[in-house]
């Protein structure tokens, strides 16, 4: 546990942790700032080549990127598209930072889900469970599309 210093204590610090798998989380917003699609992707690191890699694979090539201030997203630039850093500067008080805010409730989401589903939620399935969410979260206002999802479109989560 770390404490912040305003008496709050939290689990170990995020990304540097030896406990957690590493992904990337991708919000596209509309015109309105309203949340039309979501991807999550597992990453071997917080790497600007896995940055780079997943930029390429699930981005649309007239995207306008946000990130936070970490040197790997300079590998949002690298594959092309317009980066735009919001630098927060770390620590538990960054996730307020309004840019960031609509996404941080979108991954306080998925933690909830995992954690109220799951027992133990492993870094080897981790592309099955987060694709689960993207699935449903990108179908959520047509409900026909909310039918459980195929295992053949389960499977093309895992990585190739």
């Amino acid at each position: 546990m770390t404490s912040t210093g305003d008496g709050e204590a939290h689990a170990t610090p995020g990304r540097g942790s030896p406990n957690k798998t590493p992904f990337i989380a991708a919000l596209s917003r509309n015109e309105d700032n309203h949340p039309i699609g979501l991807r999550l992707g597992k990453v071997k690191g917080f790497r600007k080549t896995e940055v780079e890699r997943f930029a390429k694979r699930h981005f649309d090539t007239d995207a306008i990127v946000l990130s936070d201030g970490l040197a790997c997203f300079g590998g949002i630039a690298s594959a092309g598209f317009e980066h735009q850093p919001v630098v927060t500067g770390g620590g538990y008080h960054s996730m307020a930072t309004l840019e960031f805010q609509l996404l941080n409730t979108v991954l306080g989401t998925v933690k909830n889900r995992l954690r109220g589903a799951y027992h133990q939620a492993s870094g080897q399935h981790l592309p099955r469970y987060l694709n689960e969410f993207c699935y449903r979260f990108n179908r959520r206002f047509d409900l026909a599309a909310l039918l459980p999802m195929p295992h053949q479109l389960l499977v093309l989560a895992e990585p190739g």
